[in-house]
Parts: structure tokens; sequence; C-alpha cells
């Protein structure tokens, strides 16, 4: 056999005849090939066996697994209660992370500097110099909770919180016990919110009535129940309860009210103090006697209802109700205040002082006029229009601030709407639209299609429906129709940074790039925006809205002056561009949509504006003298009726104001425009006065041109106080008349400096002309 396997491999390698068959050379042998290669069947061999190995031991590991747990195997009720606490779990994890997702804005409302006892003390004074209000934690103020009478401190937990010092921030029962009464009267007549809760949103919150402002009142009102003491909690809230008349806390309201301490108060006045922390105007004896006697009553039986006192201890009081303090007013400016002492604050941060007194630019009348204009539509178009709520600016064109309105009612929320809430502006953003074009080679005659591109998936559309008649037209009727087509084709023409950039500019933060940013669907203030429009109004100088124009310390050092501290305004646009946006503005009033604000004596400039729903309604405006912004809305958001617009509801707000503002002709011309007719008879009317007067040998006074009022003496009388002085004189020894000043060499002798002559009161002639005798011929006018 081994002689026969030798010449069998050899002949084999040899490529020769075995057992007679033709055998190839083995050239891959010969090569070396096999050595050099993969063995792959020794590869599938391993791997077939290690994938055996391994799924044997995972089914031993498995059946001895399988073996121990099966001694914690639950039958019958343990598993049944197992599988009870383990859904359990799984919801309250659940439920954990919904809490903290609802809690989350709750904790970043909340701001522990707000608890500090008040860092400022400011008195505000008018132009003028007359105390028109306070605000801050006046040092003397704080009254210890030990000194606060105990009559006040019952009649407060027996009307609003009889559960305080037992709840933990909500009280459960009494929100129920609060739902059946209501459901019982068909009424509200009871709240559910704890003392706790309340001052949560005094000091946290607005007052609008939405699930998402109450869920972050329950949230804060368990924070500060775990931060505060119950006795701290009652004591912020007695000092940062709103009490009526620009009053906040107990002290200053029994000050106020009662024109003393609230350390002395009996029990009718604590009662009445009481009650106002529901409604402090509306219970306010000073705005309805009747009201605050009726919630007094209702006080005093609260107290008797729940413990504290019996029916013939509180009989005194009722037969004895507080009495008023008298020279008592309402008309405080408390909108403005507020606002102005933030300015203050931002004002005097860092230089050490903390008793202040300011001097505001608030104009009181035009302050009342504002809050009724807002008030009157409101009662008249609120209801059937679905809105209840506004806010109003004026300023001048420099933006000097006159008058704020920060909602309907500053006694039920003093959330001020003007200078904190944020709401889409709608088409009265276009303006910075325009004015970013006006820059970039745009006019206003330039013609532009009634189309645009889209943006992704968005596309504009025009107000009614629409995405553009492709029709081609003047820029300045395209914003004469407030055409959303073109002013989005201009943002993405012009730019949309450049957009943002010319918001900056003009005051405005917080514009964000989104595809309908023309359209106005960001936030913005109304006290931005008006701010934004008087850069218009004044020609292209910034306008930073400002209130205060001095701050003098307790010692009467002046720590701040306007006019010493800020610099001149810049320039920011063009002379060029603020006067071409004026006269297309111009056009909006009187061929577009803002129809219903024009004035008849005076040029008008404005846009109207309308955001989606619509949710919010504007009308932004200037004459020559004022610079003014409406906005009309609801403090929820909710929709308004549909067809509600700007130019229909807020236009007409701010015509009335504006007609009311302009108490005389004395009207400045806007930058661009030429004057009004009726302004251009009434300075044609002022001359032929003036000719008048000096043709009579009457000098026209320059008080005008002083800036100082004309004397309210009439002449006659001062001619007759000048000849008794002169005879006393004369009487006593001395020169009867001052010697005149010698007349110049040649000069003529005025005859009525020899005789006086009887001159008319020229107050008369000026002021009680009516405006249809602006015609009035020289000869009528000096009589």
């Amino acid at each position: 056999m081994q002689g026969k396997s030798g010449p069998a491999r050899q002949v084999w390698r040899g490529g020769a005849t075995w057992q007679g068959m033709t055998v190839l050379n083995d050239w891959f042998f010969r090569q070396g090939g096999r050595d050099r290669f993969i063995n792959w069947l020794a590869i599938d061999s391993k791997l077939n066996s290690t994938l055996g190995e391994s799924w044997s031991r995972i089914k031993d590991y498995w059946n001895a697994g399988s073996s121990y747990f099966a001694r914690f195997q639950l039958v019958g009720w343990r598993r049944l209660l197992n599988e009870f606490a383990s859904e359990g779990l799984t919801m309250l994890f659940g439920g954990f992370v919904v809490l903290y997702g609802l809690a989350l804005p709750a904790f970043q409302e909340f701001d522990e500097s707000k608890f500090q006892t008040g860092k400022y003390a400011v008195t505000f004074l008018d132009v003028n110099g007359n105390e028109i209000g306070k605000r801050g934690i006046l040092h003397n103020d704080a009254v210890p909770l030990d000194q606060i009478p105990d009559v006040l401190i019952k009649a407060t937990l027996a009307t609003e919180d009889r559960r305080f010092f037992e709840h933990y921030g909500i009280d459960v029962l009494g929100t129920v016990r609060a739902l059946l009464t209501n459901v019982q009267a068909n009424e509200v007549v009871q709240g559910g919110s704890t003392l706790t809760q309340q001052l949560a949103k005094n000091l946290f919150l607005s007052s609008e009535r939405s699930l998402q402002r109450k869920i972050k009142e329950l949230f804060l009102a368990f924070l500060l129940e775990s931060r505060y003491s119950k006795r701290q909690i009652l004591k912020l809230y007695f000092d940062r309860a709103y009490m009526g008349g620009g009053t906040f806390g107990v002290e200053a309201a029994a000050q106020y009210y009662f024109g003393k301490s609230v350390r002395d108060i009996n029990m009718a006045e604590a009662a009445m103090l009481a009650g106002l922390f529901k409604a402090p105007t509306k219970f306010s004896p000073l705005v309805d006697l009747a009201a605050s006697r009726a919630r007094t009553n209702q006080v005093l039986d609260n107290l008797v209802e729940a413990g504290y006192y019996t029916a013939g201890q509180v009989h005194a009081a009722r037969m004895n109700p507080a009495k008023i303090a008298e020279n008592r007013t309402s008309t405080s400016p408390d909108w403005f205040l507020d606002w102005a002492y933030e300015e203050v604050q931002r004002l005097a941060e860092g230089k050490g002082q903390y008793v202040l007194t300011a001097r505001t630019t608030v104009d009181l009348t035009l302050q009342r006029q504002a809050e009724e204009a807002l008030n009157a539509t409101l009662k008249r178009n609120g209801r059937a229009d679905h809105f209840n709520s506004g806010a109003i600016v004026v300023m001048e064109p420099d933006g000097k601030v006159r008058a704020i309105v920060g909602g309907p009612d500053y006694g039920e929320s003093q959330f001020n709407r003007a200078t904190h809430a944020k709401r889409q502006p709608g088409s009265s953003f276009k303006v910075y639209v325009y004015a970013a074009a006006m820059e970039n080679g745009y006019t206003p005659d330039t013609i532009v299609r009634d189309a645009s591109r889209s943006c992704g998936n968005w596309s504009p559309s025009n107000y009614g429906g629409g995405g553009g008649s492709g029709a081609r037209m003047p820029l300045w009727q395209a914003l004469a129709r407030s055409l959303n087509t073109v002013a989005t084709e201009l943002s993405f023409a012009v730019g949309r940074d450049k957009v943002i950039e010319m918001t900056k500019r003009l005051g405005i933060d917080g514009v964000k790039k989104t595809c309908s940013m023309a359209l106005g669907d960001g936030g913005i203030t109304v006290l931005e925006h008006t701010g934004g429009f008087a850069t218009f109004a004044n020609g292209g100088k910034r306008a930073t809205p400002y209130g205060i124009l001095d701050i003098t310390t307790s010692k009467g050092d002046l720590l701040y002056s306007r006019e010493r501290d800020e610099p001149p305004p810049k320039q920011i646009l063009s002379q060029h561009v603020a006067e071409e946006m004026n006269t297309m503005l111009y056009r909006v009033v009187n061929e577009g949509t803002g129809g219903m604000a024009n004035l008849d004596f005076t040029n008008v400039a404005g846009k109207t504006g309308t955001s989606t729903g619509p949710k919010d309604a504007w009308f932004m405006g200037f004459t020559g003298k004022y610079v003014a912004g409406v906005w009309i809305g609801n403090d929820d958001n909710h929709a308004m009726r549909a067809g509600v617009t700007g130019g229909h509801q807020a236009a007409p707000v701010w015509h009335d104001l504006m007609t009311v503002a302009h108490t005389d002709m004395n009207i400045p011309t806007i930058p661009g425009l030429a004057p009004h007719p009726r302004q251009i008879e009434e300075q044609q009317r002022l001359a032929a006065l003036k000719a008048a007067q000096v043709a009579a040998g009457i000098e026209p006074t320059k008080a005008a041109d002083t800036g100082k009022p004309e004397s309210i003496m009439p002449d006659k009388t001062r001619a007759v106080l000048k000849t008794l002085t002169a005879a006393l004189r004369k009487a006593e020894g001395g020169p009867g008349e001052p010697a005149a000043s010698p007349a110049p060499s040649g000069a003529p002798q005025d005859p009525v400096k020899e005789k006086p002559a009887e001159r008319p009161d020229r107050r008369a002639t000026l002021f009680d002309s009516s405006p249809g005798e602006l015609a009035t011929s020289p000869a009528q006018s000096a009589q």
C-alpha cells in the first residue's frame, strides 16, 4: 500500500495517468495558494459551534431565572393589588411630569424682589409742581401686624378666607362651598380664591380670566405657603392690596379715606376697608356710597356668621357707618404713575437715594379724557362686538408721554396693558416694512403688484380672502388699502433682516423673523408702538417715551434732570423718508382704511391694524401735536365678533379723544404735509387780530413767544391800581409815578402814555371766538 501511494501521489502531481484517469497538473498546490487563502470551513465550523453553545447557555439561564422568580408569582387578590400599585406608580410619574410642565410657567413668574418692603418711596408731581400721587412702600407706612386692629383682621378673614389658617394655599372645601352657593344663586356671589391666591395674583399675575392664569395662581400659592408663614402672608396681603384712589395697603387706605392711621379705626371703618379687597373701585365710597354701605353691611354679616362677633356687637357699626374724610378725590392717574414709578427706579438705580420726588409729564385733563374715551366704547360696543379691554397711550412727537390708560378699570386689575401686554399689531406693523422700503429706493409712487410669492407652505392673503388680484398700483395706494400681499412682498424684496433692524432703531424689540412678520404676527406693546409712530411725526428723530422731567432727593438735591442728563435725540430716519411716510399715512386716513379717525380741523396721519381672529384691533395715528395709539381686545385673547377691525372700533376711539384733546388751533404742521385749510384760516384770523390791535394802539402780547400765560387782570383794573399807588406814594411824600425813560430824540410822544386808555380784556377777544368766526374782519376783531 505504501509502495502504491508514493507513485500515485507523484503521478497525480505530475499530471500522468493514474488508474486509467487523466489528471491535470495541480498548479494550486504547486504555488502554495491553499496556505495563503482563508480557511472558510474552519470559520464556519467555529461559528456554528459558538452559536450552539450560546443558545444552550441562554436556555439554561432562562430556566434558572424562571425557577427563581416563580417563587414571587402572585395570584388572586395579591396580583390584583400589585397591578393597581404598578399602574398607580405609572400614572403618578406621568402626573408628576404634567404638573412640572404646568408649574414651570408659574415658577418663572416668581420674583423674590417683589417681597422687599420697598427700596424707593416716590412722590409724584405734575408739570406745575402739584402732588398727584405716591408709589412705593413708604417706610413710615409699614404697620406691624400686631398693631393692625383685630377687628380688621377678623373682618378680612370672615369675608375673604375663613379657613386661612387651616389650608395650605388652596381651600378645596371653601371652593366647593363657593361653587354650590353660586349655583344656587345663579350668579357669582362668592369667590373661591384664598388670601394666598389673591396675594399671588396681586404680586405676580394679571387679572385676566383664563385657565392658564388660574393654574399659575394655584402653583404660586403653594410656593408662597412653602416659603412664608401664615402671619407673613397676611402681612404682605395687608400691605400690597390695592384699596382704590391710588392707595396700596390698609395703612395708606385708612389715611386716604379716614384721615387717620389704621391703628385707630373702628369696626365700621374696618368693615368698609375689608369690603374694598374684592373690588376697590366698585365699592369705593368716593365712587358709589350706596354700594360701599351695602358692602360694609355684608362684611358685618360675615363677622356674625363666622362667629367672631354677635349681632348685638355689630349693631352699633351698622347704625354709625364710617365717615369719609373731606376733600378726598379719586382722580389719581394710576396707570401713568405705575409706569412712571418703573421709570424712576430705572433712573435712580445705583445712586444711593431712595426717598425721592419726581416731576412728571402727565396731563391730568388728557388722562381723564383718555379713560373716558376707552370706557365709553367698551360700554357702547363691548358686549355686541365681544371685547372687554383696551389700552391707550398719548404722547407728543418727541416722546413726552401725556396719558396712559392701561385697562378699563384700575381697581379691578392693575395690570398695565399699555406698557406690559404684548399684542399682535396686525397691519399697523406695515409702517415699518414700508419705511424700510423707502430707505431702499422705493417711493410712494413706485408701481407694485397686488401679489406675493409664497414662503414655505404659507402664502399671504388679503382681508376677506384671496391671494391678490395681480393689479398694478402705486405704493401709497397699497398701504391705504392695507394689502397684505404687497406688504409681504416688500419684506421679501427689501429683506426681513432690514425690517427688523428698522424696528430696533425705532425702539421696538423682540420682533422675530417669520414668513408673516410683515403682517404683524409678533407681540408689541402700545407704548412701544406709539413711540415708533412718533418718529415719523417728528421728522425722523428717535422718540423714546419718557414721563419724568426731573427727580429730587429728600434734601432737595437734583438727582436727575432730563434737560441736563439726556442727550439730544438722534436722527434715525432721514427727513425725506419720514416725510414720504407721512404723506402715505395721511392718505390712509383720507382715502383708505382709517377714514373714521379723520378730523375736520387738522391733518391726521395713521394706520389701522387687525390681527387674525380678530383678536386685536388697533389705530395708531398722529397730528402735529399728539401721537396716540389705541388697542381694543380681550385679556384672555379670545376672538372678537367677526368683522371687527381697527378702522371700525379703534379709530373712532382715537377720533373722539383727539377731538377733545386739541383745545386750540395752535397745532404744528406734520412734516411733509401742507397746513390744514382750517389752520390756515385760523392763522390768518390771528394775524388780522394782531394787526387790528396794533392799529388800535394795543401792544400785542408776547406771551405766546415766552411761553408765559397772559395776565388775568384787565387793563382797566391795572390802571386804577397804578393811580392808587401813585396817590399813596404822593401822600407819603414820595414820587407819584416813576419817571419814564426819555424818548429818543425826534421820536413822537406816545399819546397812550399821556392819558391811559381803557383797553378791552383781550382774553375775551382771543378765546371767546367760535370756530365759525374765522373770517372776522380786523375792525370787528378790535371791538
